[in-house]
């Protein structure tokens, strides 16, 4: 082990090649370049990256069998804790994580725990697949998990390797929630995310898919048909928008609408399936965060020319994490930094043709600890375009607050849980991800619901609240 070892790239697609196409980009390491990036780990006798982890994943001891070969013991370390591996070496932000905290960090580059990972859960996946977690004698309790997102599949996977029985309430056709219908294919591939949603079948886990829960059927009518608890895991999917003169112009979609059709209506496959989304030469993508780098890199694979990102604040206060912005950039997603959109111009027919934008210049940081944008006047200038795509954020759901009596709320909206235990103000019920704390990460979510199935087995075991 040595930190003297540069810490390995990952290989990826040419942007070029790539942004016209929706195979994922980084390619993944090869096990020779895995195991000297394992080879850098210190071995550190108090590990500091597993307090970056909302699944305490015991990573030394993985990181220790990759540098022994033993992949696949890797991998079932890694599962103890962690029932989605696939997807969170893809997606989570492990540099303000796990690798934050890396001792390496703190005079070299950090061992890169999160390519690792993801290195393991392939390796697993591909090669040799191991055998069901062992299951704990089955009990007579009952559970509801409502939403299949990653809080709602990680306490779904807790609490069946512990004997419940576990049933999942998916509103969409598809199970995975913004795993499957926000997050594009060359991002995260569905294939994986079904693998790791197979593995939580075969541990007795049933999803039932098209079934909304807070309409035909309500909290309260869980409990009374003989679930003994309930966890909320229904993500924040409400769209924030702008509130701009033209913003109800055809052609304006938000993100939520926009991914949704192209991950789920499987515009990826084109022309296989002939997906009904707006495609044309000029895209427009306000916002700065993840979710708008996701679109504008799906826009320009569905054929725009340019797809202008427009973004009221300077590169450095962006939410996306820094290897999204860089493939966009590398990609030719055209930055509209300094920038914010006033309204929207249509046509006669009721069709945006034109966004009128103002320049920006940024203040003293305002709640939010950034800078805040102030407008310069006399600055606007007009963007032509066919669509635009609305990515600012979201809020959560309102459905199951309204339909659930006794169930507290914030002023904004989100479920109030107690952030030890996920408890909520209703006895037996349960809360975690999004739609508790606000748009946040996958690996915080699934913190939140791995939390909430210990919480859920222990009330379930004692009957204390």
């Amino acid at each position: 082990m040595s930190k003297r070892i540069p810490r390995q790239k990952m290989p990826e697609q040419d942007p070029d090649v790539r942004k016209r196409n929706f195979q994922e980009v980084p390619l993944g390491y090869d096990e020779e370049t895995a195991v000297l990036e394992a080879e850098r780990c210190l071995q550190c006798k108090n590990p500091t990256c597993m307090e970056g982890c909302p699944v305490a994943i015991n990573i030394p001891g993985f990181i220790l069998e990759i540098t022994k070969r033993n992949f696949l013991e890797a991998a079932r370390i890694i599962k103890e804790t962690n029932a989605l591996p696939a997807v969170c070496g893809r997606v989570c932000p492990q540099e303000d994580q796990c690798e934050l905290k890396c001792v390496l960090a703190k005079k070299f580059e950090p061992v890169a725990i999160g390519r690792l990972e993801r290195f393991v859960a392939d390796y697993e996946r591909e090669k040799e697949h191991l055998p069901a977690v062992k299951i704990e004698k089955p009990r007579e309790k009952r559970v509801a998990i409502i939403g299949s997102g990653p809080a709602g599949l990680t306490a779904a996977g807790e609490l069946a390797k512990r004997g419940y029985s576990v049933t999942v309430f998916e509103a969409l056709h598809k199970a995975g929630g913004v795993l499957v219908y926000g997050i594009p294919e060359f991002r995260l591939p569905k294939d994986m995310v079904q693998y790791e949603i197979d593995g939580l079948k075969s541990l007795g886990v049933e999803i039932v898919l098209n079934r909304v829960i807070g309409s035909a059927e309500t909290i309260n009518d869980l409990l009374s048909q003989g679930f003994d608890a309930v966890f909320i895991g229904t993500g924040a999917g409400l769209p924030m928008f702008l509130n701009i003169p033209g913003e109800n112009l055809q052609g304006i979609y938000t993100a939520n609408e926009y991914l949704t059709r192209a991950n789920l209506m499987k515009a990826y496959r084109f022309p296989e399936y002939d997906t009904p989304i707006v495609k044309g030469d000029n895209i427009a993508v306000v916002g700065g965060g993840n979710v708008a780098m996701d679109s504008a890199r799906t826009a320009l694979r569905l054929g725009s020319k340019n797809v202008y990102l427009i973004y009221r604040r300077s590169r450095e206060e962006m939410p996306a994490r820094g290897e999204e912005i860089h493939h966009a950039e590398e990609e030719g997603i055209n930055f509209q930094l300094l920038t914010n959109p006033t309204r929207f111009i249509g046509d006669d027919n009721g069709r945006v043709t034109s966004v009128e934008c103002l320049q920006m210049k940024l203040g003293e940081p305002d709640d939010s600890g950034r800078r805040r944008p102030i407008p310069v006047d006399g600055s606007e200038f007009i963007i032509d375009i066919d669509a635009a795509i609305i990515a600012i954020g979201n809020n959560p759901n309102p459905l199951i607050p309204a339909t659930t009596p006794g169930l507290e709320t914030s002023k904004w909206g989100n479920i109030n849980a107690d952030e030890g235990s996920m408890k909520t103000s209703k006895k037996g019920v349960f809360a975690g991800g999004d739609i508790v704390t606000g748009a946040a990460t996958v690996i915080e979510a699934m913190g939140a619901g791995r939390k909430a199935a210990l919480s859920i087995n222990e009330y379930l075991e004692s009957g204390k609240w």
